[in-house]
């Protein structure tokens, strides 16, 4: 028997880097939402004690560099199962774009895992198990739209996005997340906090509110890196996308329109500047 789970990817409205803490890592806010562009991930019990990934992406690596592989024999191990799993992924979401593609599939692979191997293991402690193996997992287990604060383990859901398309453009170049965050300063960072002005416009269905306080704090140390970034952000509003901001650490930039012509205009004219292009919706939470 098979079982097959949906991974979507997901967008950041909003990243807020508030300060360092004493465990060196960053006491982030942010506004994450998930989006109608997904991977696919196919599960096949096995007699054997084994775990086998296999991915459409031949770049990819299929061993325990990859957090679908991490999450497998994480489960394996916590709850000594003897029997093994074979996972495929049919990987769309773009690979290294601040889209969390890899968080999703681990996310994916813990809820299917937990189902197919009849755990019966709270969203808590899927959580928990997916903060060991990357910061993103745990809003890829509850999906949809949320205020996500600490390191990314304090998962609230909010009100949906209101309704928009959102076109997501990716050049050819790959950010390195930990670099990013090496080099970012916060007491050096002019940019203000949105995160709540976000989530209280979005709990009021305030579109208007919601594109004007668009922001992220990396875009400062990503776009110094990599001036194209900040080049393509300026002809996204130049090209009449409501709201534009990056990604994660990026490099996906995202623009907002109420108007589908409009995003498709936008994406077909971003489509001979930038390789990977799509355009999306947000999804309601379940």
């Amino acid at each position: 028997m098979e079982w097959i789970e949906r991974a979507p990817a997901k967008i950041n409205l909003t990243l807020d880097v508030l300060f360092k803490r004493d465990d060196n890592y960053h006491e982030l806010e942010m506004i994450m939402s998930s989006v109608d562009l997904a991977d696919h991930l196919t599960f096949t019990p096995l007699d054997e004690d084994t775990v086998e990934v296999f991915t459409n992406k031949a770049f990819l690596p299929v061993d325990r560099r990859n957090h679908v592989h991490q999450a497998a024999k994480l489960i394996k191990k916590e709850y000594d199962i003897q029997t093994g799993i074979r996972i495929e992924i049919d990987k769309k979401i773009p690979v290294a774009a601040g889209l969390g593609g890899g968080s999703t599939d681990a996310a994916a692979t813990l809820r299917a895992l937990n189902r197919i191997w009849n755990l019966n293991l709270s969203t808590d402690q899927l959580i928990e198990y997916g903060m060991r193996i990357g910061t993103d997992v745990p809003h890829s287990i509850i999906g949809g739209t949320a205020f996500v604060s600490g390191r990314g383990e304090s998962v609230r859901p909010i009100a949906p996005v209101p309704p928009c398309w959102i076109v997501l453009a990716k050049p050819r170049l790959s950010v390195s997340t930990k670099a990013v965050f090496r080099a970012l300063e916060v007491e050096q960072l002019s940019y203000k906090p949105t995160s709540r002005i976000v989530e209280r416009a979005i709990e009021a269905n305030d579109y208007e509110g919601m594109v004007q306080n668009l922001g992220n704090a990396l875009e400062y140390v990503t776009f110094q890196r990599h001036p194209q970034l900040a080049q393509l952000k300026e002809r996204m509003l130049r090209y009449g996308m409501d709201g534009v901001t990056m990604s994660g650490s990026g490099p996906t930039i995202i623009g907002f329109s109420q108007n589908y012509s409009r995003a498709k205009r936008v994406y077909n004219s971003l489509r001979g500047f930038c390789e990977e292009v799509y355009i999306t919706r947000t999804i309601k939470n379940e």
